[in-house]
């Protein structure tokens, strides 16, 4: 199953709940020996409800604030690592987790609405912890693209395909900030957006210092530095300057992220104090010393995989432009610019794009020497940029990570706990008491094939099923 299931319009979602996919612990009591109404009768009354809520402004959602739902019968895996549960219950009040646990052990409360899962899996939504929102629209990119209803338009088509929480790792404006500023609430539509505002990337410590304080202000809820020289092409940041861009952030009680390439700088950024590697390192093979120092340090590594992949997958038609997974959701003004012949005949030319082959398969390599050390590795795709293909690109970074050599239970955690603990993302990332209730119901198991992950059925974020418009 693709993702059609997940594109449900109001009139579908309404005709499950009138059809007695949603059934209250009431109805089922009285249910009992067809003691009911006329089905005639009780179909009309529930649409007059239905009406009313409409003409009244009603919310489409059936799980509205204050009320309680309980998905009953999935299998449910948690993201912290802990064994699945079979047939499980998840009780949501509120927008957030307030029990999860065995049908035998888990109370439903009176009056909840069920929503029987049977067969189904549940997981946490996955958390993106390197993407970007706004930054392009299409293949067109600059300061006119970052607006509200652009990222929050791109935060939609994410959580089409199941991710529920992005960092989105500089580049950040106001945009950002109003659009995070209003997502604490039950019933979300998108995902959410944490935020990392202007990349640090400058050659004084005075130009570094002054965007901390700048992001500062924009309430960012992370720092970003950027050290490369993009394969020589380009002056990189001093590393006196980044050592006091890290410092001023954590004086503001603010982690710092990191973009880097090279072996040599991971090392030299971990010895300055950073919070977490925002790439692979993809220059040459890991040793024992950058290990020591990620898990002395306890810094996370996101290895970014895609990220390496677009810099030349379009030097052809890739395969995924025939994949009906991807193209749901793709635009096919954008398709036929990146199959232009000029545009795959320079990428074919290009000595970075055929770099970027080789720096490809070490981050792969290094990704599975780092995962067999211990190191902890947070689900991360760079994606947003201009080719970077938001949703479609998390679910390839999952495939490259298998292909990498880890198991599905790993990458799983990694794009769910392990993504929102290592960004110290607290209220997301896993099904716990008090989380936000972000989740998705699959019908595959992931833990038996990682590409299950495509099979979508809903995704509930604040609570509640999200509704996406064809």
């Amino acid at each position: 199953m693709a993702i059609e299931p997940v594109l449900k319009s109001r009139k579908d979602l309404w005709h499950e709940i009138i059809t007695d996919k949603y059934l209250t612990v009431d109805d089922i009591e009285h249910r009992e020996g067809e003691r009911l109404m006329p089905r005639l009768l009780r179909t009309c009354l529930l649409f007059l409800v239905v009406f009313l809520a409409a003409c009244q402004g009603g919310s489409e959602d059936p799980n509205p604030a204050g009320e309680v739902t309980a998905l009953i019968g999935a299998k449910l895996i948690d993201g912290t690592g802990s064994a699945p549960l079979s047939d499980a219950v998840l009780i949501v009040r509120n927008g957030r987790v307030e029990a999860v646990g065995p049908s035998s052990s888990t109370p439903i409360p009176a009056g909840a609405t069920i929503v029987n899962v049977s067969g189904k899996t549940i997981t946490p939504g996955l958390v993106v912890s390197h993407g970007h929102a706004g930054s392009a629209l299409g293949l067109k990119t600059g300061p006119e693209v970052n607006t509200v209803e652009n990222i929050e338009n791109e935060l939609r088509l994410y959580a089409r395909y199941g991710v529920t929480s992005v960092a989105s790792l500089g580049g950040d404006t106001a945009a950002a900030a109003a659009v995070a500023a209003s997502q604490n609430q039950v019933g979300l539509n998108r995902a959410r957006i944490f935020f990392g505002g202007a990349i640090i990337d400058v050659t004084t410590s005075e130009e570094a210092l002054g965007l901390v304080e700048e992001n500062v202000k924009l309430g960012v809820d992370f720092i970003k530095l950027r050290v490369d020289d993009f394969l020589a092409t380009r002056r990189k940041m001093p590393p006196e300057v980044s050592a006091a861009a890290i410092e001023a952030s954590h004086q503001k009680d603010l982690k710092v992220t990191a973009h880097m390439f090279y072996l040599e700088d991971a090392k030299a950024l971990l010895r300055a104090g950073v919070d977490f590697l925002a790439h692979s390192v993809r220059d040459k093979e890991v040793d024992e010393e950058l290990i020591t120092l990620l898990k002395e340090k306890d810094v996370c590594l996101s290895p970014t995989l895609v990220r390496e992949v677009v810099m030349f997958v379009y030097e052809n038609e890739p395969e995924f432009f025939s994949d009906p997974f991807f193209l749901k959701a793709a635009d096919p003004s954008v398709l036929e610019q990146l199959k232009d012949p000029e545009r795959q005949k320079a990428l074919q030319e290009s000595v970075a794009a055929q770099s970027y082959k080789k720096a490809l398969q070490m981050a792969m390599n290094n990704l599975k020497k780092l995962s067999e050390a211990g190191v902890r590795i947070a689900f991360g795709t760079d994606s947003g940029p201009a080719g970077r293909f938001q949703g479609y690109f998390e679910h390839m970074e999952m495939e490259y990570m298998r292909d990498a050599g880890l198991n599905p239970e790993q990458i799983l955690v990694s794009a769910t706990g392990e993504a929102a603990s290592c960004l110290c993302l607290p209220e997301v990332g896993t099904l716990e008491k008090d989380k936000w209730a972000d989740f998705l119901v699959l019908g595959s198991d992931p833990l038996a094939d990682i590409r299950h992950f495509r099979d979508i059925e809903s995704v509930w974020i604040g609570g509640s099923p999200v509704v996406f418009e064809e």
